[in-house]
């Protein structure tokens, strides 16, 4: 097992379902969906931490395999504490190339705080 494999958590995608209400209103309701690997990694460069310093989010470095692609906006959960995440970049952007040992795609995100409960269908 390579040290980027054993780095690998299980999280969850939540995704968010908006619904007419009877009222001409709308109802938003965050549900669990498919679970994935990823490595996520606390940003500490010079720039986060000014970042942070004025109010930004904490950020991190995901890393996933390529089949599991991640889009701006998306929202998972890791499992192990449940922490949730925003993604802030596209995934699409930077992958390994086809020919390369290592199978990984990267992304940033934010921690993230989802309005409400989720739910698990």
């Amino acid at each position: 097992m390579s040290l980027y494999d054993a780095a690998m958590e299980s999280c969850q995608m939540i995704h968010k379902i908006s619904m007419n209400d009877s009222y001409g209103g709308e109802i938003t309701t965050y549900v669990r969906g498919a679970t994935f690997e990823a490595a996520i990694t606390f940003d500490t460069s010079v720039q986060a931490r000014i970042g942070m310093s004025e109010g930004v989010k904490n950020m991190y470095t995901v890393h996933t395999r390529k089949s599991k692609t991640l889009q701006p906006f998306d929202m998972f959960e890791r499992k192990s504490d449940g922490k949730t995440f925003r993604v802030t970049s596209d995934g699409r952007d930077a992958k390994t190339p086809d020919t390369a040992t290592i199978n990984m795609r990267v992304c940033t995100a934010e921690e993230y705080a989802i309005p409400g409960e989720v739910s698990t269908l």
